[in-house]
């Protein structure tokens, strides 16, 4: 009976497997192995400083794997090309693996593929590091694939580096509710975002490749949530051609950003982006947009297809400390080049720069959105040589400006973040 079991498993794996560079991994020819029940097993009666170990392999699960209120704990494998973990045939649990109320937890060297919800996720854990980690789904870039990659959230001390994340329905990386974090060195494609900070504070996102996303890198700050988001370096990442459709949930929050997004900033204060090569995201460079604007694009859409977006109005509505417009903004020395002559048209945005901006979209987009009674945005852009444009969101779009002298500034550094890790503080100098 056990062997029949095993014999459907891996016939049913070969008839949902993709057509990318997983092609052949669901065959007859793949030695699938389960341990399921015997690693869950380790897991539980692990100690304060254990290591456990896969061997290189393919190891198929039906079920979550959960790391739960363990310290000083490594969890690895033989390298992301030769232990491969799938969750493709998963009948229990969102999550490929589930890390919470944890203590300096490392998961390295070892791809994660395929879980139905989550392929990682870390919540209320101090001390969280992923290193040497590819999580992906197999079957192309759906909206039925997991939210997110890798997915730490309500953690302190995160650090995310040398991974490499793709075809997530939300975001590759993301961090959400988080203090103190460092995602750097990473590769992200075809996912929604490719990598999203939001609702976090003392983040540095630096080093990163981000390609082929429908949004490059957003930092977001949304009402409702354990805390506001503030103080993020986004800095000396590559930042190119992230013009994929769009294919997050209906209703989810990303699903609002357009196709061709570099860098998007929404209602967040705080931040500075400097040193990034942004090139050929066909909608925006880089997108400076307030909570406001979201509301007045949800307005014109079907309330039964938007769920997501009416719980996040709903909690606008009631958490009233919250601030949908962004502060302190400071952008320089970085690098635009947009090649494409044309936005992404199958949006609202897209359509709206190809009637305002033909031939030449603009690489710093702001929605116009000023908090009353001052009408200011604490905004300063230390470059020349680009192009700008205030859309005047609040003015129905009239009276556009696209001259960016108003926001001419020298820059005050933000200090950089730092991560604790048991005896180690990792810091963008090491």
């Amino acid at each position: 009976m056990k062997h029949l079991i095993y014999l459907v498993s891996v016939l049913w794996l070969v008839s949902c497997a993709g057509s990318d560079e997983y092609s052949d991994i669901y065959t007859s020819k793949t030695n699938w192995i389960n341990i399921e029940r015997n690693l869950q097993s380790r897991f539980i009666t692990a100690k304060p400083g254990d290591t456990i170990h896969l061997e290189a392999g393919y190891y198929w699960f039906t079920k979550s794997l959960i790391i739960d209120h363990k310290i000083d704990f490594i969890f690895s494998g033989a390298g992301t090309d030769k232990t491969i973990l799938s969750f493709k045939g998963q009948e229990e649990g969102a999550e490929g693996i589930k890390i919470s109320n944890c203590q300096n937890i490392k998961i390295m060297d070892m791809t994660i593929l395929d879980a139905n919800g989550d392929n990682i996720k870390a919540v209320n854990t101090n001390g969280i590091h992923f290193s040497k980690i590819k999580v992906d789904w197999t079957g192309g870039a759906k909206e039925t694939n997991g939210a997110y990659g890798l997915y730490p959230v309500l953690c302190k001390n995160v650090l995310i580096e040398d991974c490499i994340s793709a075809r997530a329905s939300d975001a590759g990386i993301y961090v959400g509710q988080s203090d103190s974090v460092i995602i750097r060195n990473n590769v992200v494609y075809e996912n929604v975002a490719g990598i999203e900070s939001e609702n976090s504070r003392f983040v540095d996102i630096y080093d990163n490749h981000t390609y082929n996303n429908t949004g490059g890198i957003l930092v977001f700050d949304l009402p409702g949530l354990t805390q506001y988001g503030r103080h993020t370096r986004v800095f000396n990442n590559k930042i190119l051609d992230n013009n994929h459709k769009n294919f997050a949930p209906k209703g989810n929050i990303v699903g609002m950003v357009p196709p061709g997004t570099g860098i998007m900033l929404l209602s967040t204060r705080e931040i500075e982006i400097f040193g990034n090569e942004i090139k050929d995201n066909r909608t925006s460079g880089t997108a400076i947009i307030s909570y406001e604007l979201v509301l007045a694009m949800d307005k014109d859409k079907p309330k039964e297809t938007d769920s997501n977006a009416a719980s996040h109005n709903r909690k606008y509505e009631i958490d009233t400390l919250y601030n949908p417009y962004l502060d302190h903004i400071q952008i320089h020395h970085n690098s635009y080049e947009n090649t494409h002559w044309f936005p992404d048209i199958g949006n609202d945005f897209g359509k709206l720069l190809v009637w305002k901006f033909p031939f030449s979209t603009p690489d710093i987009l702001f929605d116009g959105f000023v908090r009353e009674p001052d009408k200011n945005i604490q905004m300063c852009i230390d470059q020349t040589g680009i192009s700008f444009a205030d859309l005047n969101a609040p003015g129905n779009l009239e009276n556009m400006k696209t001259d960016i002298k108003a926001y001419l500034c020298k820059t005050n550094a933000l200090t950089p973040a730092s991560v604790t890790l048991g005896n180690i503080v990792v810091s963008t100098a090491n």
